[in-house]
């Protein structure tokens, strides 16, 4: 069944829902089509039933002998990523915040006062699980390839934003270089077992840092062009905007919000400072537009009154962030500061690498309760960098 591509949280879900006696999503079984009916000649009004059509229309084909077959068992698949796509067009769509374009709301509870926090949390958790279920359906990261516009194991990134040919520097750690350049050179594999466990070891009793906020990934690649394509579109404004970056790492999303004109501070760790200031002053130089600093912010703390003043709550206040959704720990921290960060004319644009559902649908479950969360479908994005692993969303304060 199409269960085993999706991730655990949405499997369990769709399973569930399946095997109720209300049926998929709550439509009643005995309205079902034949298993045996073609997805394309389906006349149903809810999308969910098309998706469950395709779904044992894909069981009967692999009983019938697709199973071994890889190529058509893809095939089959991409037929059940445009039933559901389809239905993501009947999904509730709307513009949030400042930015232009209509977003796919994937949880928002504000519109019913009357509901209890119980039913709210249970709503939003069931969201979450129906957004992991599509994004993995839909975009199928699993099956594409990572880090399509970086190399972590290089000490500079090239790339063109806003008119200029940018050169991002980077630090990877020494696992990173290990990885890329010696392992694969190793032919023993008792020899290569060795070698990982003295590094390892030696790493851990040094204390070193791993490559958190030390390289590039695909979704701050990703985001910042997005937010180029945005201006240049006339989805976005940020001339003259305050923006705030949160785990900016090397900076590439805070230097071309600068050079789109916005007021950026671009925010990390105190041990990841100096290599922000190093690309602020590699890249923004001449004639910019904006402006960019660099501060210490360290999530779950009182950020600096620099950061909320003037009040995030006029409309020229926005932050961004990408690749900061990585532990559960680091999720509870992340929404703390939201919160203390944003207003309820704050525009919020994350993008993200979908690597772990269980995380990023913890995330969504949690930040539904406070925030409007709204996915940007990849048609918005720049057309030359778009990812199967990478999300952006949008989110605005309730």
């Amino acid at each position: 069944m199409v269960v085993g591509l999706l991730p655990s949280s949405a499997s369990a879900l769709l399973h569930r829902r399946s095997s109720s006696s209300s049926g998929f999503f709550g439509v009643s079984p005995s309205s079902s089509p034949s298993s045996s009916s073609s997805c394309n000649d389906l006349q149903v009004p809810n999308w969910s039933w098309r998706l469950q059509a395709a779904e044992h229309g894909m069981e009967d084909q692999t009983r019938s002998g697709y199973a071994g077959d890889k190529r058509k068992l893809k095939n089959r698949h991409k037929g059940i990523k445009s039933v559901v796509m389809a239905g993501e067009d009947e999904k509730m769509e709307k513009i949030i915040g400042t930015y232009g374009g209509k977003v796919r709301i994937v949880s928002s509870t504000d519109d019913d006062d009357s509901m209890e926090q119980e039913e709210e949390g249970a709503a939003a958790a069931s969201a979450a699980a129906e957004e992991m279920m599509l994004l993995w359906g839909i975009q199928q990261p699993t099956l594409s390839k990572p880090n399509a516009f970086v190399s972590q194991s290089s000490l500079c990134l090239p790339l063109d934003a806003c008119g200029r040919s940018l050169s991002i520097l980077q630090s990877p750690s020494s696992v990173v270089f290990f990885f890329s350049f010696f392992l694969p050179l190793l032919q023993s594999s008792y020899l290569m077992l060795q070698i990982v466990i003295l590094v390892l070891c030696s790493l851990g009793s040094a204390g070193t840092p791993g490559v958190t906020g030390a390289v590039l990934w695909d979704s701050g690649v990703v985001l910042g062009k997005f937010l180029e394509h945005a201006v240049e579109s006339g989805m976005m404004l940020l001339r003259g905007k305050k923006v705030v970056e949160l785990g900016s790492g090397c900076g590439l999303v805070g230097c071309i919000a600068a050079l789109l004109g916005a007021k950026v501070t671009l925010t990390d760790l105190p041990d990841r400072l100096r290599l922000l200031r190093k690309n602020i002053e590699t890249n923004l130089y001449g004639d910019v537009r904006g402006s960019a600093a660099v501060s210490e912010l360290i999530w779950g703390e009182e950020p600096d009154t620099e950061l909320i003043d003037p009040s995030p709550d006029f409309g020229n206040y926005q932050v961004f962030g990408s690749d900061i959704i990585y532990s559960e720990g680091a999720v509870t921290d992340l929404l703390a500061t939201l919160l203390k960060l944003c207003g309820i004319q704050t525009t919020i644009i994350l993008a993200g690498e979908l690597r772990n559902d269980a995380i990023l649908e913890y995330f969504l479950e949690s930040v539904s309760k406070d925030f409007t969360v709204g996915r940007v479908d990849q048609t918005q994005w720049h057309p030359e960098y778009c990812s199967p692993r990478v999300v952006v969303y949008v989110l605005v304060k309730k």
